[in-house]
């Protein structure tokens, strides 16, 4: 009688798993760091990103233009940290799952 649970993970999933949450957390303080870039542009001369494309001496921007900015990028922040979350859950099931097998494995002669 077979199991329908999967197999034991692999040293290589384990690598994947904090590969994947390196690159999470690293894109997670990029996203922090864009309003700063923004700022940096606008008082360089730039425009800001596209937010004032004329620069910040004759800037027309909307009313919106900050906020929608910020939505966005408290929305994609907020879904990274939700794949984020998820994939630590992921990560310590392997390894609790990992830890019990290794237990259950040294009382056998």
């Amino acid at each position: 009688m077979g199991s329908n649970r999967p197999g034991p993970a692999t040293f290589l999933d384990v690598i994947l798993l904090r590969l994947l949450i390196g690159a999470l957390i690293a894109a997670i303080a990029a996203i922090a760091i864009v309003p700063l870039f923004v700022l940096l542009d606008l008082v360089d001369g730039g425009s800001g990103w596209g937010i004032c494309p004329d620069g910040l001496a004759i800037c027309r921007s909307s009313y919106f233009d900050g906020p929608e900015l910020f939505a966005v990028l408290l929305i994609v922040m907020g879904a990274l940290a939700f794949v984020l979350h998820v994939t630590i859950v992921i990560y310590r099931k392997l390894g609790a799952r990992a830890a019990r097998r290794s237990i259950d494995l040294s009382g056998r002669d």
